[in-house]
């Protein structure tokens, strides 16, 4: 099977490619011709191995462009890829238990690891039942012919933040049909430059951010997390020629936080024209505080795009491609209740009075486009604009399932749509996106949405957004939650229990766990709450203490 996404193997363009940083602040650029040759010279060494189209090759590296010539390697020699994590967060352990649950359904027949990765990602075939030892990249001396594909471009594993990961099957279809969406609505045109630090392990950073630019070969600027999280301002520098991102709203908000008064002295950023800003929900706040810190330079908040979108859809469902600034709507919290309309109580575009709009709002994600059809449904019935149910998605970009026979927990595949387990409302043609609906608890009849909790909890007890994760909990039926706080302090408690009990009622059992450490999350940051219970209700939670 041919693919448009492998175009640039065969026919690189001079002068153009991926500029890299480097840990000291300096960037290194090589041109796509270089790039083709190594990844097609290590398609040769895989090929050697004995990797043969529709074959799964697991690929463990650092982002670096060894990880780049391996990733185009694997497709040039007609396999699958099926990118994992390097360790970030977790300790040994439990990155080899992450590892080897992946393995065990991938299968893959070869696993490919860095030098220093390689002895995690041994432990880890081994737990999974997979013989042999990672295989280092390495190139053949002679570059190898673009082979025929398998059916399927990608094994996408969600990052398990409800269950275990579970790989999404993207098929060549899908993923052109899904870099065409992305492309026609951020607004790509001929040399475009992209910036990004998004991990290549998480759709948003692999998807929107690396093959999208590079199978159009636009020029790449592309950083770790680790560069980010150290020195936003050099990101935000990088849009002095770049036009496009996409990052998840709380990178807006930290970047605002960290970058001091001159870091951004003498950069134009009036070229930066399409942010996108998707994978959690999105407060207007975090949009406000970046936009007052870059307009100076030029930045127009026009610029910001929030998107919506999930890896069972590949990755884009809708985008806000209209030029203006992001609608934000605070909906009546007694209303939200499944098949009936949703009362917006205020709504704002994006300006002054986004600041402190944090709990309670949420910003819209833009008008489906033809070709990707969005419905919501209450029972598989279509509801009218205004009413809340489940987002339901169909199109070229929908995916057909998970690998080997795996089973979501509420993301469904039927007939073709894809069954988000998301809920959402229109309003003014535009998507509007509460949560998942399982990260809900039931009160009164109606859901309310665990991140909305946070946020009022973060806001009332002085936290901050990132240090307080909420569990809808079983045991006392649909009705108890528990509120984990990564401090030692405990002040703060009377008064959230009685904001929760006015917000809840008095019948909701709530457990108030407090320590270091205590946050478990995954791959792409979200909190992996379920385990986090689980831990604590096995007494494997080291250090917590429950009020």
């Amino acid at each position: 099977m041919a693919s448009a996404l492998r175009d640039w193997l065969d026919k690189p363009k001079a002068g153009r490619g991926v500029h890299l940083a480097g840990d000291d602040g300096s960037w290194e650029f090589r041109e796509y011709k270089a790039l083709a040759g190594a990844a097609r010279r290590t398609a040769a060494a895989l090929i050697e191995q004995g990797v043969a189209p529709g074959d799964v090759v697991c690929v463990i590296l650092p982002t670096d462009y060894t990880c780049i010539e391996t990733y185009y390697a694997v497709w040039a020699a007609g396999a699958t890829v099926c990118l994992v994590t390097p360790p970030l967060f977790q300790d040994g352990d439990d990155y080899v238990a992450h590892v080897a649950a992946i393995l065990r359904q991938a299968r893959p027949v070869l696993v490919v690891a860095s030098d220093d990765l390689a002895g995690l990602a041994g432990r880890a075939m081994e737990s999974a039942g997979i013989s042999g030892v990672p295989w280092r990249p390495r190139q053949a001396d002679a570059e190898a012919p673009v082979q025929e594909a398998g059916e399927l471009a990608l094994l996408q594993f969600t990052s398990g933040s409800s269950g275990s990961p579970r790989g999404v099957v993207v098929t060549w279809e899908n993923l052109e049909a899904n870099t065409e969406l992305i492309g026609r609505l951020a607004g790509f045109e001929e040399g475009d430059v992209t910036s990004s630090w998004l991990p290549l392990y998480h759709d948003m950073g692999l998807i929107g951010c690396f093959l999208t630019p590079i199978s159009r070969q636009g020029d790449l600027r592309l950083m770790r997390p680790d560069h980010f999280i150290r020195d936003p301002a050099r990101w935000v520098r990088t849009f002095a020629e770049a036009a496009h991102t996409a990052a998840p709203p709380f990178a807006f908000a930290y970047a605002a936080r960290r970058i001091k008064a001159g870091q951004l002295e003498g950069v134009d950023l009036g070229g930066w024209r399409t942010a996108i800003v998707g994978a959690e929900p999105i407060d207007p706040h975090a949009l406000e505080v970046f936009a007052r810190v870059a307009e100076p330079y030029g930045f127009a908040r026009e610029s910001f795009k929030p998107a919506y979108g999930m890896a069972e859809t590949t990755l884009l469902v809708t985008l806000d491609q209209v030029r203006r600034r992001p609608l934000a709507v605070r909906p009546d919290e007694a209303s939200l209740e499944f098949g009936e309309p949703v009362r917006i109580l205020q709504e704002h575009e994006l300006g002054e009075e986004s600041v402190g709009a944090k709990a309670g709002w949420v910003v819209g994600c833009g008008t489906p486009e033809e070709d990707v059809p969005v419905v919501v449904v209450d029972g598989g019935v279509e509801l009218p604009e205004g009413a809340l149910g489940e987002i339901v998605v169909g199109g070229e970009s929908a995916c057909g399932g998970y690998y080997a026979g795996a089973e979501g927990k509420s993301t469904r595949f039927e007939g073709g749509l894809v069954y988000t387990g998301d809920a959402g409302f229109f309003h003014r043609g535009q998507l509007f996106v509460l949560g998942r609906m399982g990260d809900s608890i039931k009160v009164r009849g109606r859901s309310v949405y665990v991140e909305d909790l946070e946020a009022r909890i973060a806001e009332v007890s002085g936290l901050g957004k990132g240090r307080v994760v909420v569990v809808g909990v079983p045991g006392a039926g649909t009705r108890g939650l528990a509120l984990f706080a990564e401090t030692g302090d405990e002040g703060w408690v009377p008064e959230v229990r009685e904001m929760l009990r006015r917000r809840l009622g008095a019948d909701v059992e709530v457990t108030v766990v407090i320590g270091t450490g205590l946050i478990q999350r995954t791959s792409s940051g979200k909190p992996r709450r379920r385990y986090m219970w689980e831990l604590l209700r096995g007494g494997r939670m080291d250090g917590a203490r429950r009020l």
